[in-house]
């Protein structure tokens, strides 16, 4: 058992003694390696220290006074305070119909300041969800049959709507293929 241990540190304690050479090639170009050329003259390269950062832990905030955190509960609070002053849907024609052939196009969205973590995006169609909630604010809409739509986005905290954004009513265009 101890020569395999033995064994098992040198095969570690090895890489950490290597050496690196430095020699000129046969093409005059400099060169390292980690083992001594075979006929060529090589210097060995003293290698500095390698770096370290000391991982420090840092210490719990102290807590807040009572004032303070009354108020960051309230702005949590989707009653109090909307928790974002930019919510909106963008990338969508205003006074046009959009045309997808297919039926799919991806909807952007504006929201200041950045979504909060916990926070997700619901895309709504129609009045009702569509697709999976997310946290990126590109939001893909396929095979819509055409017609008029209306669209908005909501922000989720649990499962929980806390703001909407205004609805957007678009007409959506396709090609009609016509069947015998």
């Amino acid at each position: 058992m101890r020569q395999c241990l033995a064994l098992l540190l040198l095969v570690f304690a090895l890489p950490a003694a290597a050496q690196i050479y430095k020699y000129t090639d046969a093409s005059g170009n400099t060169a390292y390696s980690n083992q001594p050329p075979n006929g060529t003259k090589a210097e060995t390269v003293e290698l500095p220290p390698l770096n370290s950062v000391e991982t420090v832990v840092p210490a719990a905030p102290p807590p807040l006074p009572a004032t303070q955190t009354q108020t960051q509960s309230q702005t949590r609070n989707p009653q109090n305070a909307a928790a974002y002053q930019v919510l909106a849907l963008k990338d969508l024609p205003q006074e046009e119909a959009l045309r997808a052939n297919n039926g799919s196009f991806t909807v952007g969205v504006a929201i200041e300041p950045r979504l909060q973590p916990g926070h997700l995006l619901q895309l709504i169609v129609d009045g009702a969800p569509y697709g999976q909630p997310t946290n990126i604010p590109r939001l893909q809409v396929m095979e819509l049959e055409r017609g008029e739509h209306s669209f908005s986005v909501q922000v989720l905290e649990n499962q929980r709507s806390i703001q909407q954004s205004e609805t957007v009513n678009l007409t959506v265009q396709r090609v009609h293929v016509g069947k015998p």
